[in-house]
């Protein structure tokens, strides 16, 4: 169960949460899926990040006022938390307590915050996650801590964070994203994330990789 310590939010994890028996023990899942997402993300860092950063960051300057990146306290593997980097896309509000998930035409977020949105670009700061190893570029998405919270006292729901999150998963590319303000809908993406985890490999990550960056190219109607 989580708890609340000096207003932060503390999620529990116990080894006995990690109920992925099925999962396959190979080289692939052992080395060589980090050795791919360094190599990938240095890749994506040299040969795109270095001109298209500049750009975007320019973009979100010039549209409105505060930082470039928005840094979120979101949870990682086996509950542990980290911060993952976005580009902002939000007006810079006075901070709160109080988690409120984007929604549909939401007036907190900017002209070209809905632009990085529909075209996943705002995710791009998170191959900085990747290289430093608290993400993947495939595995279930990380969800902000207080949202966890709302859903830690379920085992299932727990489960999805046995492995490592990543930049994209399975549920993102089958449509299973945006706001979950029903239980369903966050139902239906935890069975995405369970079923990748246990067939999690290097031809499904090669799908879901590519399948992303066509949804990049045609814009994400869930993308809000």
């Amino acid at each position: 169960m989580p708890s609340i310590e000096s207003n932060k939010v503390i999620l529990q994890w116990e080894e006995s949460d990690n109920f992925l028996s099925e999962q396959r023990n190979s080289f692939y899942l052992n080395l060589g899926k980090r050795v791919l997402d360094i190599l990938i993300t240095l890749g994506v860092i040299i040969f795109v990040l270095s001109w298209l950063f500049p750009i975007i960051s320019l973009f979100v300057f010039l549209d409105s006022r505060g930082p470039i990146f928005f840094l979120q306290p979101r949870t990682g593997h086996k509950g542990t938390t980290f911060y993952c980097i976005k580009f902002r896309t939000m007006y810079q509000g006075k901070p709160t307590a109080e988690f409120k998930q984007t929604s549909s035409n939401d007036s907190r977020v900017t002209k070209v915050g809905r632009f990085l949105r529909r075209t996943n670009l705002d995710e791009l700061p998170q191959f900085i996650n990747v290289l430093f190893g608290s993400m993947s570029i495939v595995g279930p998405r990380p969800h902000a801590v207080q949202h966890d919270a709302f859903h830690w006292a379920s085992p299932t729901y727990r489960t999805r964070y046995s492995i490592k999150p990543g930049i994209t998963g399975l549920a993102q590319v089958r449509g299973a994203r945006g706001e979950t303000d029903v239980d369903q809908k966050m139902e239906h993406r935890v069975r995405y994330d369970l079923f990748y985890a246990r067939r999690q490999s290097f031809s499904l990550d090669a799908r879901i990789f590519f399948q992303t960056i066509t949804t990049m190219i045609k814009g994400d109607k869930n993308a809000w």
